[in-house]
């Protein structure tokens, strides 16, 4: 019949206005407030709009019924004229399942399968002749279908919005150990047994918006991990991420290894307890600073340069080691890169750019300068600390983490 009407002709407006009239009873056995309206929708949505079997169970039971009916009620009172009257209860629906993780593309997609399950019913009880009518009232479900995704999509937006800056706030409290479980309570949110404290920085300095979209893309990537109970909270350099203690380390590599706009660095510390998240956050943050390579970094990671970094009373002795090199073309690098390449020459002269027996005589020099040989295990150590001191030294005069 559809296909049909498609084809043929369409009647003067005011002949398909009067023509329609007859539907505003329509359907005569059904009523959109009763038990059988959501089991006649599920079903039909079922048996014949695409995609249907790929929406969760919950919302195949529930929320294409609900969305049917809205979308019904809404058809039906825009033909007779009326106003809406289940805009709140559509707008609430929207917020709930903004709170309850539901997508937005699914929430949308119910009420795009509901208008089809009427648009379906509309054709199937079209009679002949009323094809002009039925172009009408299509239009009709076309304006409804658009009203109802607005208001829905605008309610969810909202409600996320408050959702996030709730989940900001409690990330927070837990951040600063400012009773966290009284800011869970009042924003009706989870408390985790304990947490998963990520740092997040870029490998070089970012402007602050940069550092917020970065954090934003982990948190997307993460999330799948987190199953939707991931918190987080921006600074300057990125920002806090705090995961479900029982997250695996290994999907947290595989999800942040490909589909980010830049390479991230990561330093991770386990909170037993809610209590212990700011002393894990301070530990990922050491970590994730004195990390040189983008990846996810735990302590044993990084176990030398960590505990090296925290010994300041020795560590400007240890650091003015490499004083004698200061002034000394390539020397400091050229100490570096050997350590970096794990003391092969050809490797070095390769990252340097300089032929091997140049990189011979560097670092003959500054055995010379400094009375490190650095192609012994004693002269590797103090070499290697050093290197890292002064790195740390830098990066806190200039206030941000090099790579």
């Amino acid at each position: 019949m559809c296909h049909n009407a498609a084809h043929r002709r369409p009647r003067p407006r005011n002949r398909a206005r009067t023509s329609a009239s007859r539907w505003s009873g329509w359907p005569p056995a059904s009523n959109p407030g009763s038990t059988t309206w959501p089991d006649w929708s599920s079903s039909a949505s079922g048996a014949e709009v695409p995609g249907f079997d790929r929406l969760p169970d919950d919302m195949q039971d529930l929320e294409i019924a609900s969305a049917a009916r809205h979308t019904f009620r809404g058809f039906l009172r825009g033909v007779r004229g009326l106003a809406d009257t289940d805009t709140e209860v559509l707008r609430e629906r929207a917020t709930q399942r903004a709170a309850e993780g539901v997508p937005l593309t699914g929430l949308l997609r119910a009420y795009h399968v509901g208008a089809e399950a009427v648009a379906d019913a509309l054709c199937a009880a079209a009679r002949p002749g009323e094809e002009a009518a039925l172009l009408w009232l299509t239009r009709r479900l076309f304006t409804t279908v658009n009203s109802l995704a607005e208001q829905a999509t605008e309610a969810y937006l909202l409600g996320l919005a408050d959702q996030q800056a709730a989940g900001r706030e409690l990330a927070a409290a837990l951040l600063r150990g400012d009773a966290p479980q009284e800011v869970a309570a009042r924003c009706g949110l989870p408390l985790e047994p304990g947490y998963l404290v990520l740092s997040v920085r870029a490998p070089g300095p970012q402007e602050p918006v940069a550092a917020r979209r970065l954090l934003h893309q982990v948190l997307v990537r993460l999330a799948p991990a987190a199953e939707g109970r991931a918190l987080s909270l921006p600074n300057e350099q990125g920002g806090h991420i705090l995961l479900p203690v029982g997250t695996a380390h290994g999907d947290l590599v595989r999800h942040l290894s490909t589909g980010l706009s830049r390479p991230v660095i990561a330093g991770a510390a386990l909170a037993a307890t809610p209590e212990d998240v700011p002393a894990a956050a301070e530990q990922a943050q050491r970590i994730a600073a004195i990390a040189r390579t983008p990846g996810v970094h735990r302590l044993q990671d990084v176990l030398l340069d960590y505990h090296l970094a925290g010994s300041k009373d020795s560590a400007a002795e240890l650091a003015a080691l490499l004083d004698p090199l200061d002034g000394q073309v390539g020397l400091v690098e050229a100490v570096a890169a050997f350590l970096g390449c794990d003391l092969d020459r050809r490797r070095t002269a390769q990252a340097l750019s300089v032929h091997p027996n140049t990189v011979d005589n560097r670092l003959a020099r500054a055995a010379h300068l400094t009375g490190l040989d650095p192609h012994t295990t004693h002269g590797v150590q103090l070499f290697g600390a050093a290197l890292t001191l002064r790195r740390l030294a830098e990066d806190s005069a200039t206030g941000f983490p090099s790579g």
